[in-house]
């Protein structure tokens, strides 16, 4: 019974793989970027009808979307907050909050993002986050990450390693800067090389946010 699920499911997958093409050609033709996003997760009905023929007694396996909330339309107009979400591996730094504007390290430059930005993925680098909202400005030292920006005014900050820059010891900072750049003049393998570099551009980017 499996054996003919695995071709009902192969076919299935090959007859959903065929329409996907067509559908993006035809859209390609008349919209060749877009940022609209549905509301709610698309089931593949296709799928579900093969599974159900192929293992009428088990449930269809459920995918990443089947958990995740519908995101807000985009609105009509812009409004007048950025709603932001800043989280870590371990923890949830800015859970939706309203706030005025974030200022993101981007690999390519100090990126702003106001509401109504373009839809956007951004690379982060050793750099300040600035989170300002009304007169106050909370920064974070971020280490690297990704910044996702969505045409409905969210913006969803993914970040490997933060802290607050008010938890910062200066010193410490200046102390591991020349530490890095002295294994750095006296580096022989590409290896050792590398690892130096890497600890030089991190504490040479906490050492400019904490005295600039």
């Amino acid at each position: 019974m499996y054996r003919q699920g695995s071709r009902l499911l192969m076919r299935a997958t090959a007859a959903a793989g065929a329409r996907l093409r067509v559908t993006a050609g035809s859209r390609a033709a008349s919209q060749a970027f877009s940022t609209e996003v549905t509301e709610a997760p698309v089931v593949d009905s296709s799928f579900i009808e093969a599974w159900k023929k192929a293992a009428p007694n088990i449930d269809p396996p459920k995918t990443p979307l089947a958990f995740m909330k519908p995101r807000p339309p985009n609105p009509s107009s812009i409004p007048s907050k950025l709603t932001l979400n800043f989280v870590l591996p371990y923890q949830s730094e800015i859970s939706n909050k309203e706030v005025d504007m974030a200022i993101i390290p981007a690999t390519t430059g100090q990126m702003g993002v106001l509401p109504g930005h373009v839809a956007t993925i951004a690379e982060l680098k050793p750099g300040v986050l600035s989170v300002h909202e009304g007169n106050e400005v909370t920064k974070y030292f971020v280490s690297s990450g990704f910044a996702f920006i969505h045409a409905n005014s969210y913006a969803d900050i993914v970040a490997v390693e933060a802290v607050s820059l008010d938890r910062i010891d200066l010193s410490l900072v200046q102390k591991g800067l020349a530490d890095f750049t002295q294994k750095l003049n006296s580096a022989v393998t590409d290896l050792e090389k590398a690892e130096a570099q890497v600890g030089v551009e991190v504490h040479s980017a906490l050492n400019a946010a904490l005295t600039g």
